[in-house]
C-alpha cells in the first residue's frame, strides 16, 4: 500500500486570510517590507492555520508573529468586510493545485501612538509608520490600499 501519510503529504496554505491594518488614533499606519519581495510594503497579513481557526484568533496570532505586538491589549476591530483577490503568481505554489484566489478578512488595530515593533526576520526586513494616505500610496496590494483608504471612515466605529 502506498498511502501518503499526513506527515509526508504536501502542506498547502489555506486560501483564507486576515489583513490587519495597524494604525494610531492620529491615523498613522504601520507598513512593513516583505523579505522575499524587496519594495513590497504591506500591513499585517496571514493565512488561517486551520480551517476552523476563528478569524479574530488568526488576526491576533498574525499581529504577534509579524510585529511582536499583543493585539489583545489594544482595540482590535473586525470590519466585517471580506473580499477575494488573485494570488500573486509568484506565491501560487504555496497553495493546492488550481487555487488562484484567496478570501481575505479585514481588521483594524488601533494603538494610542506609534510603537516599535519586532519583525519576524523571515517575513519582513523593515517597518515604518506613515500617514494613512502615504501608506496607501506605498503598497501595491489593491486590497491593502483600499483598506487603508477606508480607515478614516472606520475610526470611531
Amino acid at each position: 500500500m502506498s498511502d501518503i501519510s499526513a506527515e509526508t503529504a504536501p502542506h498547502y496554505k489555506i486560501p483564507r486570510s486576515v489583513l490587519v491594518v495597524i494604525h494610531t488614533t492620529a491615523l498613522d499606519v504601520l507598513m512593513m517590507e516583505r523579505t522575499t519581495w524587496p519594495g513590497f510594503w504591506q500591513s499585517v497579513t496571514g493565512s488561517l492555520e486551520r480551517e476552523d481557526e476563528p478569524l479574530r484568533d488568526a488576526a491576533i496570532r498574525e499581529v504577534h508573529e509579524e510585529t511582536g505586538l499583543d493585539a489583545a491589549r489594544f482595540r482590535l476591530t473586525d470590519w466585517q468586510q471580506s473580499h477575494y483577490f488573485d494570488i500573486f503568481r509568484k506565491h501560487q505554489s504555496r497553495y493546492a493545485p488550481g487555487v488562484t484566489r484567496n478570501l481575505e478578512h479585514v481588521f483594524g488595530l488601533e494603538l494610542p501612538a506609534p510603537m516599535d515593533v519586532q519583525l519576524a526576520p523571515g517575513e519582513h526586513t523593515a517597518w515604518r509608520w506613515l500617514p494613512w494616505r502615504d501608506a496607501a500610496a506605498l503598497t501595491i496590494s489593491t486590497t491593502n490600499r483600499d483598506a487603508i483608504l477606508a480607515l478614516p471612515g472606520r475610526v470611531g466605529k
